[in-house]
């Protein structure tokens, strides 16, 4: 695997059939490994939060989520082959793992919108075993009772792959702190995929992501949510780009 550094962390330098090869051996290992998807939030976050930083040095696979992180690396003379965002990468997970038998867990989401995605990604792929959904109450994971419950559903189960939709950080905060506790063999932060592939919210099209406009298409979409959040990003990598340079 090729592993390079990039900024204030390090990136598996993959395309997205290798990644989804890697995957696919760490589901076999079954050795609880999880994925994270850096984008220019995370690089910000790991400089500041050193439990987002302590994640990103135990993570299984590192994969570049955003066409910015991409220039970067070639500005740094250590090109990125391949933008494997998080919203590409769930999609491929789920017709790899119709292929190969592997079952999945959704956790996370508005209510009703995990179990639609589940319902659609069946359709798309053939064979595609969804064990289960659920979609817990703001501040769950504070509440032991309501975390056993998910333990449970998950242990009954038996998913080889846990796929959460919480947001970030707190979807990878999730899964790094309980990763013993859940038991699976591969969990990923899979963000607003679950709202895409349930059909809620509409990805912008193709050429913006391929020119790195993704953001903006966004931004116009929610702008209350995004848009202080993206600012704030643009502001705060610059001192790293300094820092790191």
């Amino acid at each position: 695997m090729a592993r390079i550094r990039l900024l204030n962390t390090y990136i598996d330098n993959l395309t997205m059939q290798e990644a989804i090869h890697s995957i696919d051996k760490l589901i076999q290992k079954k050795e609880k490994s999880y994925v994270v998807t850096p984008n220019l939030d995370h690089i910000v976050l790991i400089e500041k939060d050193c439990l987002f930083k302590e994640i990103y040095e135990m993570a299984s696979l590192i994969l570049t989520d955003g066409q910015p992180l991409i220039w970067i690396s070639k500005i740094k003379h250590t090109p990125i082959v391949q933008k494997v965002s998080g919203s590409d990468l769930f999609p491929k997970v789920c017709e790899m793992a119709s292929m190969k038998g592997y079952s999945l867990f959704i956790l996370g989401a508005a209510k009703g919108v995990a179990e639609k995605a589940a319902d659609n990604l069946c359709m798309k792929y053939e064979g595609l075993k969804v064990v289960g959904t659920y979609s817990p109450k703001i501040g769950f994971e504070k509440d032991k009772k309501e975390m056993n419950h998910i333990y449970q559903m998950i242990h009954d189960v038996k998913p080889d792959i846990l796929a959460v939709s919480l947001g970030s950080p707190k979807g990878e905060k999730f899964i790094y702190q309980n990763l013993e506790e859940l038991d699976v063999p591969l969990s990923m932060s899979i963000g607003a995929a679950v709202d895409f592939e349930a059909g809620k919210v509409n990805r912008a099209p193709n050429w913006m992501s391929k020119c790195g406009l993704e953001w903006l298409y966004r931004t116009f979409k929610e702008p209350k949510r995004l848009a202080k959040r993206y600012w704030n990003d643009a502001k705060s990598i610059i001192p790293i780009l300094i820092k790191y340079k």
